[in-house]
């Protein structure tokens, strides 16, 4: 077969001398690079501390800082982690404008990419926070009759079908492992017996019950079985010709969140007082909800890995998570208003509410696609 599969040398070499002008180029961090981090990193540790202490009322190490603004408290911890969170951003700024421009301006797409991120995980989120609350207290998980029976056979193809799988994978690696760790795969496989065991306990007593409650961590499954579910379809579509841009795959995504938020929105105004919404609306919520995430969460991580020089890749990383957990903190503060804006105006407001956000922002990032992909500068 001659050199046939194997790689082309010069090309190979071609592109490895082109990689290193463009993003190999060193640009070392100076003395005031180095006490910024130094900086931003203690205030982050206090800061992990001080917040659940200050909380339980045992210490406030940032109590000489709050504020009072027109009556509202601003509290000293919140001025330290926006200072830290500034910080962080000049820093990363200053750092990028020292490279050359292809690799500046791919940077800086990807800066622009983890900030739409934060609008997606702030409204994603809520289906560990706020949603889990709707779910225990306003939707409708009494089941009886033919209702009930079709959940538990679909409760059953839910837990019976992934133990099946799992245990034959465990089988075949026993198979192949038995004679050198023959210990560990017995643990294991009293381990699987004990679980198989409580599967079929808990199923025999969900099928014998004549009226039966939905638990609400049921609930928490539906994201991970629609992601096995969905996820080699979605990813089909990225090795086709109608793969979309990074900035219309946020778009899509950021969509799908602001229609799951609208479907719930749309059963709650069905709901009257005392009556409660059908859980129907919820699981078509977390569908909508795990497709946005398989059009933004893996895609966004390989964008950074692509456009990001090797020698900034772990503190770009670092920053994307930075937006992520910016998102958690907002999905936290909104999300624990759900009673609050239920109670002054409605629940389907809530849900209206995560439904305008995610939309505006969906909508603001596939308008930035040209911008986007010069940026991006061929990176697909």
């Amino acid at each position: 077969m001659g050199d046939l599969g194997l790689p082309n040398k010069k090309v190979e070499k071609s592109e490895t001398q082109t990689d290193e002008t463009l993003i190999e180029k060193r640009n070392p961090f100076t003395v005031i690079d180095y006490i910024l981090i130094a900086l931003v990193g203690v205030i982050g540790f206090i800061y992990a501390f001080n917040d659940p202490l200050s909380k339980n009322g045992i210490v406030d190490i940032f109590h000489f800082l709050d504020t009072n603004l027109g009556g509202h408290l601003l509290r000293g911890q919140t001025i330290m982690i926006v200072f830290a969170l500034l910080v962080f951003i000049y820093l990363v700024i200053s750092r990028i404008v020292r490279y050359e421009k292809i690799v500046r301006d791919r940077m800086f797409g990807v800066i622009m990419l983890a900030f739409f991120l934060i609008f997606f995980f702030m409204s994603f989120e809520q289906g560990a926070t706020s949603l889990v609350l709707v779910a225990r207290d306003y939707i409708d998980r009494r089941l009886e009759g033919n209702g009930l029976l079709v959940f538990n056979i679909i409760n059953t193809l839910l837990t019976i079908v992934p133990l099946l799988l799992i245990s034959y994978v465990l089988i075949r690696l026993a198979q192949v492992t038995w004679k050198k760790i023959a210990t560990s795969n017995l643990v294991l496989f009293l381990c699987f017996i004990l679980i198989w065991g409580a599967a079929i306990w808990m199923l025999q007593r969900e099928f014998s019950a004549e009226v039966s409650e939905i638990k609400v961590s049921w609930f928490s499954i539906l994201n991970s079985f629609f992601i096995i579910a969905l996820a080699s379809t979605i990813s089909k579509i990225w090795d086709s010709k109608y793969n979309p841009s990074a900035a219309f795959k946020y778009g899509f995504g950021l969509l799908f969140v602001a229609l799951g938020f609208l479907v719930l929105g749309l059963g709650a105004m069905e709901a009257s007082e005392g009556v409660k919404i059908s859980m129907v609306f919820l699981v078509i919520t977390y569908l909508l909800h795990t497709i946005g995430e398989l059009f933004i969460s893996p895609v966004g991580l390989s964008y950074v890995s692509k456009l990001v020089p090797a020698r900034m890749l772990a503190f770009m990383f670092g920053m994307w998570y930075i937006a992520i957990a910016i998102a958690q903190k907002l999905a936290a503060i909104l999300g624990g208003q759900v009673q609050v804006i239920k109670e002054n105006y409605s629940l389907s407001h809530f849900f209206f509410l995560f439904t305008i956000i995610p939309a505006a922002a969906a909508v603001l990032v596939m308008l930035l696609n040209p911008i986007l992909k010069k940026l991006m500068h061929n990176v697909k």
